[in-house]
């Protein structure tokens, strides 16, 4: 039985987007934050380092890519990879869960171009 409840897999992404601050990160960039200052502003709490340690780790893991835009002065941004993408439908789960469950409804998801 314990065989049939535990997954490696399973218990690496938990610990992933488990990760305090990684949902948040994910769900900016979603909703269209990519610059390093603006995914800060839009993060309240998050410190500088805390929030390049998380950039580093969804790029390692795939999940969101640097790209660095050659203009003057250098621009960096982190756009979600299909990978980063597709954990979409996961984060608008734990919004319609959150949605049923709790008292205090979710903030809305902020569309940026």
């Amino acid at each position: 039985m314990r065989d049939e409840v535990f997954c490696a897999q399973y218990q690496r992404a938990i610990e992933l987007l488990g990760s305090r601050w990684t949902g948040v990160i994910i769900r900016a960039q979603l909703g269209g934050v990519h610059r390093f200052s603006d995914l800060k502003a839009a993060i309240p709490g998050i410190s500088d380092r805390m929030l390049a340690e998380r950039l580093r780790e969804l790029e390692a893991e795939g999940i969101s890519r640097r790209v660095v835009v050659p203009e003057m002065p250098v621009r960096i941004e982190y756009h979600l990879t299909d990978k980063g993408r597709d954990l979409s439908a996961v984060l608008d789960a734990v919004v319609h869960w959150l949605e049923t469950w709790s008292d205090a409804a979710p903030a809305p998801l902020i569309q940026r171009s």
